[in-house]
């Protein structure tokens, strides 16, 4: 239930890894020599470009591994010294190669020609859309000066905040009582209790969690200030409208496909809203449904898995889409690609970190034998597939923007709930059904009350730093808009401002609507499927494959889709309405 990171490194005093650290920092002075020498001059742009693009690879390659080997030990082993001594200071040494990432996008800026130059050279072909971007992003550059100082400065600013946070909300532990004894848990673990049959566990524990926030709940929010205030502070330097409009310019995403996923969103939230009043009542609730019921289990249905028993069930489903997808779970698995324990100093959550320079992925997760859980596995897995067909990219045409990111994730999800709805009787239809249309509130309603309150927390932040009162206030503004009466609004949860790591990062703003957009678009893919069947995989397995490369609009529209009119997003919602209708069916008794 551990992972393997010996295919990366046996430690970090390793010949391998020592090695390894000590090129990344000879390679941060060459490639800087370089760009301040050959990029005052346009002359010889094609030979300059192919050296250029040839040092970044070599150190995208490195840096994936180095860092990536000392953060996933972080992500298991919160108080590892030397993955974190390590992780700093190559972290700080990193900010020095921005002198010459500036330098390279004012070089490609200059060149009037650029078009020309690609066409000339079959290796800059292969990343003319990252040439094309890189030009796009001279038009915010500051001054030299001006963005080293920022890249260093992050260090020990915005990175800090980061690590700090991470640090305070793997290491605490909550207190609650548990089969009559009071017991010490990390948080994890406490979070994971929401799907707990008993309602007395559910509440316990939702209690228990809000109580010992206010251990850090000071702490985060000063965190949370100093990240966001850093942000506001460079994306107005940059020229940006704000940091939403950043946010977009990186995802490759049009305003104009953002409008229409939240205008469509919008309409569907009554559908949702009937949902959780009916599973509210279900549960003997008369105010709509309190916080803690949300993820309560449903049905008749007792659905526990071992761990290998849920790997089975996963590589049994994933197979009957394609033997291609069904093989990467296998060897997943296998190869212990996989950590899925909760324990103390582990990082709660789930993520995949895809491993491009090795061709492998790594999967966290804090695995309790849940229906849930099972589904959460096959989500990250989905992720790793998605980096399995870049796998013949380059590092350089591997990196894909946060909303396309969700894609093969949710996919793969759906994979497994649909196998599951058809093998299961009415009374136990209730059980999937009601855990997928759970699914779909988070990734459509909460994901929506992050995206209003990360809003409302930008605009305020521009005036003052907020506090913890504030903080909590603007959640439970944004859950009570989101969620409407579908929620008990007397109990909310006031703190998930904390609890959510994306906020905690400078370099992801705004990381909710993604997850939205990976849900609509993957149930629009998955209808394609449905009518297409087999022809659909090699289709779908290009798409991923060129997500790398291309605009999000362009990506959909190689299944002939237009994400930017709502239409799209309604058609995708109907789906999921439809489950809704179902399950209020099927439990109208």
């Amino acid at each position: 239930m551990k992972w393997s990171l010996k295919e990366l490194y046996e430690s970090f005093e390793s010949p391998e890894f020592l090695r390894d650290s000590k090129r990344i920092l000879t390679l941060i002075e060459e490639i800087n020599a370089y760009a301040e020498k050959e990029f005052q001059e346009v002359e010889k742009a094609k030979e300059k470009l192919e050296t250029y693009l040839h040092y970044e690879m070599e150190m995208s390659n490195l840096v994936s591994r180095v860092m990536g080997f000392a953060n996933l030990t972080m992500s298991t082993d919160a108080r590892n010294e030397a993955a974190r001594e390590h992780f700093s200071r190559i972290a700080m040494k990193l900010s020095a190669i921005t002198k010459a990432e500036v330098l390279f996008k004012r070089f490609v800026q200059k060149l009037v020609d650029l078009e020309e130059i690609v066409s000339g050279s079959a290796f800059l072909t292969e990343h003319r859309f990252l040439l094309e971007e890189t030009k796009k992003e001279g038009q915010y550059l500051l001054s030299d000066a001006e963005e080293m100082l920022i890249a260093k400065m992050s260090n020990t600013g915005s990175k800090a905040w980061t690590n700090l946070q991470n640090i305070l909300t793997s290491t605490l532990l909550v207190e609650m009582e548990k089969e009559g004894e009071k017991v010490s848990l990390p948080l994890p673990a406490v979070r994971n209790l929401a799907y707990d049959k008993d309602p007395s566990v559910r509440k316990a524990a939702y209690e228990a969690e809000l109580a010992a926030y206010k251990k850090v709940e000071e702490s985060s929010a000063a965190a949370l200030n100093g990240i966001k205030g850093e942000v506001l502070t460079v994306s107005e330097l940059r020229g940006f409208e704000t940091p939403l409009h950043e946010t977009l310019f990186q995802s490759r995403m049009e305003k104009e496909t953002l409008d229409a996923m939240f205008n469509a969103i919008r309409e569907a939230l009554p559908s949702f809203r009937k949902y959780l009043k009916r599973k509210a009542a279900l549960l003997g609730h008369q105010k709509g449904l309190p916080f803690y019921d949300l993820f309560a289990p449903m049905g008749e249905s007792e659905m526990q898995f071992t761990y290998e028993e849920a790997m089975d069930y996963i590589v049994k489903n994933f197979s009957t889409f394609s033997p291609k997808l069904g093989q990467y779970a296998k060897e997943a698995y296998e190869k212990n690609w996989l950590d899925v324990e909760p324990r103390e100093g582990k990082r709660g959550g789930a993520f995949c970190s895809n491993l491009h320079v090795i061709g492998e992925s790594r999967i966290l997760s804090n695995f309790d034998g849940s229906f849930s859980n099972m589904t959460t596995l096959a989500h990250e897995l989905g992720h790793g597939y998605h980096g399995f067909n870049l796998k013949e990219e380059t590092i350089l045409n591997s990196s894909y923007p946060m909303p396309i990111a969700e894609t093969a994730s949710i996919f793969c999800e759906t994979i497994v709930v649909q196998a599951a709805l058809k093998e299961m009787s009415d009374a136990e239809a209730v059980t999937i059904l009601e855990q997928s249309i759970s699914d779909a509130t988070q990734v459509i309603v909460d994901i929506y009350s992050r995206y209003l309150f990360e809003t409302k927390l930008f605009e305020t932040r521009k005036d003052h730093p907020l506090s913890v009162k504030e903080l909590c206030a603007f959640m439970l503004e944004a859950q009570k808009e989101a969620y409407g009466d579908g929620l008990d609004e007397e109990v909310l949860h006031p703190y998930m401002w904390l609890n959510k790591t994306h906020y905690y990062s400078a370099g992801r703003n705004f990381y909710n609507f993604p997850y939205a957009f990976g849900l609509l678009f993957s149930k629009g893919l998955y209808a394609i499927y449905l009518k297409r069947g087999e022809s659909f995989v090699p289709e779908y397995d290009a798409l991923l494959s060129v997500t790398g490369k291309k605009s999000i609009k362009e990506v959909a529209e190689l299944m002939d889709i237009d994400v930017t009119k709502p239409d799209f997003f309604r058609d995708s919602l109907k789906i999921v309405e439809r489950d809704i209708e179902k399950f209020l069916e099927l439990t109208k008794k």
